[in-house]
């Protein structure tokens, strides 16, 4: 028995000394959303300068990333609309600062990773959400002279789960696309 379990701590220990650490090159990495407008058209913005953390092991097939965003970069382009998206009415800038996903577990499929699922903490409220990969790749970086690895995410999440009721029951749409890209750097 003991040896069994002096064999599993071994195995546990060196699978988490195998994952690489990775930090979010803030250069490559946004979270971008679109939602429908009133049935007429679609209204997009994005936020900036990403932060965090991945720690990546291909060969073991697991990983886990904790993205931070800062509420406060969102740009749609339009000073107005992004003064209103900062407001109460929406995003709350001034009480919910930063927006956070945190992963739970890297999905794979064959060799790729397929999904990332973890909690989106949106409004002070956490839910889970899964981020599928439409693409993600490691390659050596002739620039950061380090393996980048990252990918683009993309879900759709219902607001209202985060208590982001704004105009629902005047006709614009609880469903939100969200497309989160992500590069992040060997340490």
């Amino acid at each position: 028995m003991k040896k069994a379990l002096l064999a599993l701590c071994l195995t546990v220990a060196t699978a988490t000394a195998a994952a690489a650490a990775y930090k979010i090159d803030s250069n490559h990495a946004n979270a971008r959303f679109a939602i429908d407008h009133f049935g007429t058209s679609t209204n997009t913005a994005g936020f900036y300068n990403l932060s965090g953390d991945m720690q990546f092991d291909r060969k073991a097939k697991t990983g886990s990333i904790d993205i931070k965003i800062p509420a406060n970069t969102i740009s749609s382009n339009n000073t107005q609309f992004d003064n209103h998206l900062k407001s109460a009415d929406l995003f709350n800038v001034a009480q919910y600062p930063e927006i956070r996903f945190q992963s739970t577990r890297f999905n794979f499929k064959g060799d790729k990773v397929s999904s990332v699922t973890g909690n989106l903490t949106l409004l002070g409220k956490t839910a889970p959400v899964t981020l599928k990969a439409t693409k993600f790749n490691c390659y050596q970086s002739p620039m950061l002279k380090t393996e980048v690895c990252g990918g683009d995410f993309e879900a759709v999440i219902d607001r209202t789960k985060w208590g982001m009721d704004y105009l629902v029951s005047a006709g614009v749409s609880k469903n939100v696309q969200l497309h989160i890209q992500i590069e992040a750097a060997k340490q």
